[in-house]
């Protein structure tokens, strides 16, 4: 059974709020990004308690840290962002996330990724040594502007870092905003290495964010083919319906419920079981 997660902060900054749409939708797991208008990675302990505290009153569990880990560029100061990763293992500590979602680096605009290759695998590398014994798995997003923005360079970080913690997340809108037909060009060899679900779609003319199988990102044909696979994981909730940005998006509560509706849609469409 397929196990139903989001972006709450999309809801709400409000963390009570954010809560009752899930309950309401009968999600019962975050990937927890921030609240009170706060990256997760920036509240503070007491402030970290409070959420742990509030998700549990709801009977709310944690799928991942929706962390902006690597969403530095690639000639940014990578030991403080390092030092960084430190906090999310302790916030996925306190929250009982088994996984922490990183990104590969920004690009400098114009440059070839290929000559930040080297520098690129060695900060993977750093992270993945940093989680090691954490207990906490690293699942690397294809967000656009980063080094591991398309299918082969998203394999190419996996297999070049060959960590046990390192694996992979999925996002079809993202890649459908670089050009990409996710399932015809990414699916049969990304899969090996796919963990997790951002559930998310994009029109490939426009790149507008739309609900899931409203667009070019091929959810049908994924979804379908990750049932016959027997993927059983996490399906995270991030519709961006409202706005979009590079540390995150907004739906607000309507809108986040239409993004729910037409995904489990989708899978009841295809007999698909989740919770």
């Amino acid at each position: 059974m397929w196990t139903l997660s989001g972006f709450a902060d999309e809801i709400s900054a409000d963390l009570d709020e954010q809560c009752r749409v899930f309950t309401e939708l009968g999600i019962g797991y975050v990937e927890f990004r921030g609240a009170w208008d706060t990256n997760v990675l920036d509240l503070d302990d007491d402030q970290l308690n409070q959420a742990a505290k509030t998700l549990a009153a709801h009977g709310l569990r944690t799928s991942s840290v929706g962390s902006p880990i690597g969403k530095i560029g690639i000639r940014d100061d990578f030991e403080a962002h390092l030092r960084r990763l430190d906090r999310a293992l302790q916030v996925a500590a306190r929250l009982a996330a088994p996984m922490v979602r990183i990104f590969s680096f920004w690009m400098p605009e114009g440059d070839d990724p290929a000559i930040h290759r080297d520098e690129v695998l060695r900060r993977m590398a750093a992270l993945c040594d940093r989680a090691a014994g954490s207990g906490v798995m690293l699942v690397h997003e294809n967000e656009k502007g980063i080094y591991g923005n398309i299918p082969r360079r998203c394999l190419d970080i996996v297999e070049s870092a060959g960590s046990p913690v390192l694996r992979l997340t999925w996002d079809a809108a993202n890649f459908v905003q670089c050009g990409v037909r996710p399932y015809t060009e990414g699916y049969a060899m990304l899969r090996p290495h796919l963990e997790y679900v951002q559930v998310k779609d994009a029109v490939l003319a426009t790149g507008t964010v739309v609900a899931a199988g409203d667009g070019d990102g091929q959810v049908r044909e994924t979804i379908r083919a990750l049932h016959a696979d027997g993927f059983d994981g996490f399906f995270s909730l991030e519709p961006h319906l409202s706005a979009a940005g590079p540390l995150g998006g907004f739906s607000g509560a309507d809108l986040f419920a239409t993004a729910h509706a037409a995904f489990t849609r989708l899978l009841d469409e295809q007999g698909i079981a989740y919770r």
